[in-house]
């Protein structure tokens, strides 16, 4: 009787070329997942470092300051104090928003990932479930013993698929509400930055 191995790399080994074809995809999607999600997390933590900071215009946020200070030094006739603050905040939201733009990233990718990673797996499944069909027909041997580690093997690809979507969906989910927070940090540092500017007037 053969027996396949349940290690990641014995269940590679014994399954057919298409098998192993889907397992190598799912493995590379497995990887790019976790690249993902520590972009975006090295992200997330230079954004937070620098709204902490912002009045100081150091790293990401300069672009933003920037467009605060260019609009600051715009006069309009008969703009009141709340129309230039909203008329600054404005124009530092739209540099904050491509900013958020640019961090998050390629961060849609693990939707993608954990969405479709469990169904290429599961063509992988059903594949291998065929070939063991095929296998017992060949052998017209309808013994559990037969079928048992072609079955195995066709499975092994649903489990590669979930390995990949699980940490896809699970990374998306949490850092899509750790940059949801993060916006809403850095849309209440601008308010506060329009305020100084509009009060402590245009930047020399």
């Amino acid at each position: 009787m053969d027996t396949v191995s349940l290690t990641p790399l014995g269940l590679f080994e014994s399954a057919g070329l298409v098998g192993r074809a889907v397992m190598i995809l799912l493995g590379l999607a497995s990887v790019w997942c976790w690249v993902l999600i520590v972009e975006a997390g090295v992200s997330l933590w230079r954004l937070r470092r620098a709204i902490a900071s912002l009045h100081e215009g150091r790293g990401p946020t300069r672009p933003i300051l920037a467009a605060g200070d260019e609009a600051a030094r715009r006069t309009l006739p008969a703009e009141t104090t709340g129309e230039k603050r909203h008329r600054l905040a404005e124009a530092m939201n739209r540099a904050a928003r491509a900013l958020l733009t640019r961090a998050e990233g390629r961060l849609p990718d693990l939707a993608v990932i954990a969405s479709v990673a469990p169904f290429v797996g599961l063509f992988g499944t059903v594949w291998g479930i065929m070939a063991s069909f095929a296998g017992i027909a060949a052998a017209k041997d309808t013994s559990l013993a037969v079928v048992a580690p072609g079955i195995a093997e066709a499975l092994a690809a649903t489990a590669y698929g979930l390995a990949a979507a699980i940490p896809a969906s699970v990374g998306y989910t949490r850092l899509g509400a750790a940059f949801g927070a993060v916006a809403a940090d850095l849309a209440d540092a601008i308010e506060a930055h329009a305020v100084d500017l509009v009060e402590g007037g245009p930047p020399s």
